[in-house]
């Protein structure tokens, strides 16, 4: 699973999901991609679940990106631990997904069998989605 080699610190704050994406927000190397229309934080688990979708379907000839990476720790207290006595230790690892992230783009394969795979892929992620094609593509 992606999670940083190290951070700066082990326990962030949490950053807000809310608004729309200032960079990432068009298709940029592939030729169709998948587009958050929410916020969300994304776990690492589904980021490589929705990879393994993706790349089922993409064959040889096809190519992927992964447009998003889980920067931000997630903190969780033990179970029957009572209030107080400081921050929970980092359990997983998210990607902060605000509305109008692409996160995968795909290429090289026919257009139905693209949209199959994203398709396959969206449904793994914890966030609304829509497929879109890139600038001029069609």
């Amino acid at each position: 699973m992606l999670q940083p080699k190290r951070t700066k610190y082990r326990k962030p704050h949490n950053v807000s999901y809310e608004g729309k994406a200032k960079g990432n927000s068009y298709v940029a190397f592939g030729e169709y991609g998948i587009m958050a229309t929410n916020g969300a934080w994304i776990d690492a688990r589904q980021i490589e679940s929705a990879r393994i979708a993706i790349s089922k379907q993409l064959g040889k000839t096809g190519k992927m990106w992964i447009r998003i990476f889980p920067h931000m720790s997630k903190t969780k207290k033990p179970l029957e631990v009572r209030m107080g006595s400081g921050k929970g230790n980092p359990e997983f690892w998210v990607a902060v997904v605000k509305e109008g992230t692409v996160m995968f783009e795909v290429a090289n394969i026919p257009e139905a069998q693209m949209k199959e795979a994203l398709t396959r892929a969206g449904h793994k992620l914890g966030v609304t989605w829509k497929i879109v094609a890139r600038q001029g593509a069609q």
